[in-house]
């Protein structure tokens, strides 16, 4: 087959990896070398400075010993095949970067022939690739199954690698991947996070000690696959940041791409219960909340209406409204519309003055919806009979307005899917982070 062939077939089968994020990564050129990761990386997404980056993201191959009932490049799937060779690959990626097509490369694979041989050849893309002088970024997929001593050497070359659990319950592995097992994916979890904390604790000692995934790990789990609850998922993804200090986990709304009788019967993806799962992660990582905060058995599932913390809000409707003048931080977080900066702006300014409803618009407070849990010099600007029903209904129609399609109105994916439209202040948030 023709490289163009190749590139073409293995890069179409890894799209539905989205494990990718801005690499945080501080590997600099050296002389006479190619490239660098200083904070750069990912494919289309947003580094630290706020740029957007692309990369190379490919499948070394997508030929199979699996039979995964969710996933495209299943053994019993027909499909065209691929595989590169180590020598294609890093070819392919340096001649791109000279090209100013990429910044880096994503390097993933289906499991051929064996785990052990899979990383192998990933191993020796990567060795090829820094040997010849290309110092940009790298983020490789670790094989579940493979030797520990080649995830290792893989760890020393590259600048992120993941694991990907994909199905969030042992259950969902037996009943549509049953040749994988839950330990064999834990287990280089668990390996690369001792491996990143004793690197830490070498290059405080040590400047010259070699780095070690210095961007960190991720995983990436299938929404919609399996029958767990959202509870089930936000609760496993705390205890990974916790266990293993993962820097994000992905979710990926399950693609029907496939047929199979333990697979639901959707007609497209749950991308708003994946935007939901999303958002109460950014509140996991930055916010200060537990799972069993969100979610609860009674409620297992987000509010499709509502956002995370909106939704948390008014199940604690008690809680609120605060003072915004005496609240502390921790409090003023769990506010809806007041985020990260917001609450800091706050806390700084109110050292000097006691601050009104109109300063907290110029502070950036979303006050469209804060004004429901908030009080502001002792005065409250939200609706006059405050209780859960009528707040809940108050929101859903601030932020899910239905546009009616007019004659001669221009018709657009938002006005003929109009359950999908969110509000601009929510759409600002999958960048900002701000709730």
């Amino acid at each position: 087959m023709e490289l163009l062939d190749k590139l073409k077939v293995l890069a179409d089968a890894a799209k539905y990896d989205v494990s990718c994020s801005s690499s945080g990564s501080s590997r600099k050129n050296k002389k006479g070398g190619l490239g660098n990761a200083h904070v750069s990386g990912i494919c289309h997404s947003w580094s630290d400075d706020g740029r957007c980056i692309s990369l190379l993201k490919i499948l070394f191959t997508n030929f199979c010993i699996y039979d995964c009932a969710y996933c495209v490049n299943r053994a019993s799937n027909d499909i065209p095949r691929a595989a590169f060779t180590p020598d294609e690959v890093a070819n392919l990626t340096i001649n791109f970067y000279k090209r100013n097509y990429i910044e880096g490369l994503f390097l993933s694979s289906a499991i051929y022939k064996n785990p052990n041989y899979t990383m192998e050849l990933l191993l020796e893309t990567v060795i090829k690739l820094r040997q010849g002088g290309f110092n940009g970024y790298i983020h490789l997929k670790a094989i579940p199954g493979a030797d520990q001593a080649l995830i290792e050497r893989a760890g020393e070359c590259v600048d992120r690698m993941s694991v990907n659990i994909e199905l969030p319950s042992t259950n969902g592995l037996k009943l549509l991947a049953p040749q994988k097992k839950r330990e064999s994916i834990i287990k280089p979890m668990g390996l690369i996070t001792t491996k990143i904390n004793q690197n830490y604790e070498n290059r405080r000692k040590f400047r010259s000690s070699p780095n070690f995934v210095p961007a960190g790990q991720s995983t990436q789990l299938i929404v919609g696959a399996t029958s767990d609850n959202d509870i089930n998922i936000l609760t496993l993804s705390e205890a990974l940041y916790k266990q293993f200090s993962l820097k994000r986990v992905y979710y990926s709304a399950y693609i029907p791409v496939a047929s199979h009788p333990n697979l639901p019967s959707i007609s497209g993806p749950p991308l708003l219960r994946e935007h939901r799962l999303y958002q109460a992660d950014w509140l996991l990582r930055f916010y200060g909340f537990r799972a069993n905060e969100l979610l609860n058995m009674k409620n297992p599932n987000f509010d499709e209406n509502l956002d995370p913390k909106c939704d948390w809000a008014i199940r604690n409707i008690n809680m609120f409204p605060v003072e915004i003048n005496r609240a502390d931080y921790h409090m003023l977080l769990r506010i809806p519309g007041v985020g990260v900066k917001s609450a800091r702006r706050i806390v700084a300014a109110r050292r000097f003055c006691h601050l009104g409803y109109d300063d907290l618009k110029k502070i950036g407070v979303v006050l469209k919806r804060a004004k429901y849990f908030i009080t502001c010099r002792g005065k409250y600007y939200g609706i006059r009979n405050m209780n859960e029903l009528t707040v809940r209904e108050q929101l859903i129609i601030d932020s899910c307005k239905k546009k009616e399609v007019n004659e001669g109105e221009q018709l657009t994916i938002f006005s003929l899917y109009p359950k999908l439209l969110l509000s601009m202040e929510e759409n600002i948030t999958k960048i900002t982070g701000e709730f």
